[in-house]
């Protein structure tokens, strides 16, 4: 597994932050069942940049907590099994043959503010959107409700595996 991390951010976060996402991305590989070795890329940058990028990517004129930018198109979310058809080669780093996952981008500034509103660590936060970063990497997503419960479960449990609560 390989993460591509950056930190652009000028706030600092005083985490292992490369650590808990390595723990993090993981163990969300393992808890869906990823059969691939995968990469993934991580920024982690200020409200200002992220605000941008939600501008651009999603049309959305605010600073949001995190964005992620899936490779795969997924047929059913979590199902790795279409990668084994002909023409799905472009998933793969030619000179690693790991899963191009994507990318996730976090704000630094979000992190803080969310775990103080939520009344928990932020190690608790960053963990918890990488979590949920991870869950759309690998296709899932919340537009429904029904999707973000079982969403919700998901992130749960993976933090619950590396006893990351609140």
């Amino acid at each position: 597994m390989t993460i591509d991390f950056e930190n652009e951010s000028s706030v600092t976060l005083d985490l292992a932050l490369e650590e808990i996402a390595e723990a993090v991305v993981n163990a969300a590989l393992d808890y869906i069942g990823c059969p691939y070795e995968a990469e993934v890329n991580l920024l982690i940058t200020d409200n200002e940049e992220i605000h941008k990028m939600n501008l651009e990517f999603r049309r959305t004129d605010r600073a949001t907590d995190v964005l992620s930018f899936p490779m795969v198109d997924y047929e059913t979310p979590g199902s790795f099994d279409f990668l084994e058809q002909e023409g799905t080669g472009d998933y793969f780093n030619p000179e690693t043959g790991e899963l191009l996952l994507g990318d996730i981008v976090i704000s630094a500034e979000k992190v803080l503010s969310q775990a103080a509103q939520y009344g928990h660590s932020p190690k608790r936060e960053y963990a918890f959107l990488i979590a949920h970063s991870m869950l759309h990497l690998m296709g899932y997503d919340h537009m429904e409700p029904s999707e973000a419960e079982e969403m919700e479960e998901k992130q749960r449990e993976i933090l619950d595996k590396l006893n990351i609560t609140r």
